[in-house]
């Protein structure tokens, strides 16, 4: 079958299955007489595979590796739960500083009157650090500035 098909039955893009290619991930397909790229049902297979992968967060890296795993009919499963361990402490982190983020954002929201008048906590914890000290930004020239200077 030709990329095109591979794409559509492993739900990878074409663009993706070049990219795996190139960078080592999967082996390079096999080229028919006129050099287009011809795949197998097992290449679907590491695909599909690839792509499951991907959708629970694991790097290119890690992927590498789960294959090489996968692959390998001595593995140790213990070295595929690692790999797995090590994941699901990555997203935990990761959705613990998405949660500070987003209290964060909540409290200050929370604190902003969102009147007319022009003061406002989300800019104000914008413009300083957490120490209160101020950022190596400026603060933008007021309105007419560029008039007034000429």
């Amino acid at each position: 079958m030709n990329i095109g098909d591979a794409a559509s039955r492993s739900g990878v893009s074409a663009k993706m299955i070049r990219y795996y290619e190139q960078i080592g991930v999967i082996p390079n397909a096999s080229r028919t007489a006129s050099g287009y790229r011809e795949y197998e049902p097992c290449d679907v297979h590491m695909l599909r595979f690839i792509a499951r992968a991907r959708d629970l967060g694991f790097s290119i890296a890690e992927i590498t590796e789960l294959l090489d795993l996968w692959r390998d009919k001595d593995r140790r499963s213990a070295d595929v739960k690692s790999l797995a361990q090590a994941r699901v402490r990555d997203l935990r982190h990761k959705i613990a500083h998405l949660q500070d983020m987003a209290d964060t954002l909540e409290d200050l929201a929370n604190a902003c009157a969102g009147n007319e008048r022009p003061n406002c906590p989300i800019l104000q914890r914008l413009e300083t650090s957490e120490t209160g000290e101020g950022t190596a930004f400026r603060r933008p020239p007021e309105k007419g500035f560029k008039e007034r200077i000429g």
